[in-house]
């Protein structure tokens, strides 16, 4: 399933206004976050909105149609640095994918302490 880039980009924005947004913005966020991070390729910084889910100082991004999309593979194998707004601060962390036996993709965050953060 292959969308246009235009339509992708129209959903981002809706998604991303009404994240913002005083009367939604609160109960989005609580699912949603945006993801920033560099380009495998191009080593261009790329932002997108993503659905996930929060345990403690690990963040698990289920990849819906992951064939249509190209972001979570800046994150196979050993993975690489993502950029997260979460709790209305920007963190970081470490990020690796994985496809498992149904095709299905996930991403795992491990955050960056806020205290590491500082150091580094």
């Amino acid at each position: 399933m292959e969308l246009p880039k235009n339509t992708v980009r129209r959903v981002n924005a809706c998604v991303l206004r009404l994240r913002d947004s005083p009367r939604f913005g609160r109960m989005v966020r609580r699912h949603l976050t945006v993801v920033t991070y560099t380009g495998r390729r191009s080593g261009r910084t790329f932002s997108t909105p993503v659905g996930y889910r929060r345990d403690g100082d690990t963040v698990r991004i289920g990849v819906q149609v992951p064939d249509a999309k190209t972001w979570w593979r800046n994150f196979l194998g050993a993975g690489g640095p993502i950029g997260l707004h979460l709790d209305g601060e920007d963190r970081s962390g470490h990020a690796v994918a994985h496809r498992d036996g149904k095709g299905r993709v996930s991403v795992t965050v491990t955050l960056t302490r806020p205290s590491d953060q500082e150091t580094a």
